[in-house]
């Protein structure tokens, strides 16, 4: 079996108009809600073999928030470019080419990207995963990444902070 866990970035800061979309940080509401999803995720019993990022630093910052409650050191993070804005076609076939020694992959990226891979891979129609939302999909019947596809994978849980927070 295969499991992905795709997390969109937590919520990032619009405060400085000088700052490229690239670098944006993540805001107070994004600070608090990574660490805590990142909690809640590990307490559903999720153990991540390898983590996967976009490099733009709101993404990569609410990566090493989950890695930190993973047990896993920031430089063992993956970091692919083509997840910063490249079509979740472009994400599926870089999941497709995983090492199959992996077992259960975590995914950090961006919207629209984020929410039409979950929808595609759970059979789930999702308009919108928001900021820190996470979805973990099982692909049961599934021995090599690359034979994920929107056939095979069953939503195990979506989470997202509101869920948990009014704010």
């Amino acid at each position: 079996m295969k499991t992905l866990v795709i997390v969109r970035h937590a919520k990032s800061s619009w405060d400085d108009p000088s700052c490229s979309d690239f670098e944006r940080t993540l805001n107070k509401r994004g600070e608090r809600d990574a660490p805590y999803m990142a909690q809640i995720t590990r307490e559903k019993g999720i153990k991540a073999d390898l983590i996967i990022s976009s490099p733009a630093n709101r993404a990569l910052t609410t990566a090493k928030y989950f890695a930190k409650e993973q047990g896993i050191v920031d430089s063992n993070i993956s970091q692919k470019e083509l997840i910063y804005n490249s079509g979740f076609s472009e994400i599926l076939r870089l999941l497709k080419k995983t090492d199959n020694s992996y077992n259960t992959v975590m995914l950090f990226g961006h919207n629209p990207d984020i929410t039409h891979l979950t929808s595609y891979l759970s059979g789930n129609s999702f308009d919108n995963i928001p900021t820190c939302g996470v979805t973990c999909i099982d692909f049961k019947k599934v021995d090599k990444w690359a034979d994920i596809d929107d056939q095979n994978g069953t939503m195990r849980f979506y989470i997202y902070p509101r869920k948990y927070f009014s704010k």
